[in-house]
């Protein structure tokens, strides 16, 4: 939970994983210098993160030097008071992009099962308003893709529990991002197992006891369902 709660380590994870990212400052950007020196090798627009953030906060979009000027110290205070950690960094902006979601659930005797892929594009100042699984842009082969690249960033850590693992997709190019691991089981949890059937609040407190995934992998249904 710890090495996949900070942005940045997870980032580095996921590189490790074979997860594709954004490009982004490669860690974390601890001075102004630095920041404008990152975000001239990566280009604009972009955005700049907490390490630490979550919940719509410590985040900023840029989209030249000035802003950063003055987004650079704010968003570092910001997460500083918010999550005890100033930390922030930068990474490309990907435009156009479709917000999708990989629930995940991993026991310790290394299974871990991508369940679900939500789609929670739909947002009012980053924050989550519907979210519709499945995912009604994804075909079975990119949907695949995802689950499985979940499931390598779950495995990569060891990670038991509930997780999400989130993404940008940019349809017109056809790539996807890694953002980040909410390490938690989310409020938004019944939409997948409304399409799998499975308990994931059962499964997390079995996993949590020592007890193994086994079976088969639940599959989603082909009906779509939103949630607001």
């Amino acid at each position: 939970m710890r090495k996949l709660g900070n942005k940045v380590s997870a980032k580095h994870i996921a590189e490790a994983a074979g997860v594709p990212v954004a490009e982004w400052s490669r860690g974390p950007v601890g001075t102004l210098d630095e920041a404008l020196l990152q975000a001239s090798r990566i280009g604009y627009p972009l955005m700049l993160k907490a390490a630490a953030g979550g919940g719509g906060r410590g985040i900023r979009a840029v989209d030249s030097d000035h802003q950063l000027l003055v987004a650079f110290q704010r968003t570092s205070e910001e997460a500083a008071r918010a999550f005890g950690n100033g930390m922030v960094f930068l990474e490309r902006m990907v435009l156009g992009a479709r917000h999708v979601e990989v629930q995940v659930i991993a026991d310790k005797h290394g299974t871990a099962w991508a369940l679900g892929v939500r789609d929670c594009s739909i947002q009012r100042h980053n924050q989550k308003v519907i979210e519709e699984s499945a995912s009604p842009l994804l075909s079975p082969g990119q949907t695949r893709e995802l689950k499985e690249a979940a499931e390598r960033l779950a495995l990569a850590v060891g990670y038991d529990g509930a997780c999400t693992v989130e993404f940008l997709y940019q349809p017109t190019e056809r790539f996807f991002a890694f953002l980040e691991v909410n390490t938690r089981l989310q409020v938004e949890h019944p939409i997948t197992e409304a399409t799998t059937g499975f308990d994931l609040v059962k499964a997390q407190l079995h996993v949590a006891a020592g007890g193994r995934l086994a079976g088969e992998r639940p599959a989603e249904s082909d009906t779509r369902w939103k949630r607001g």
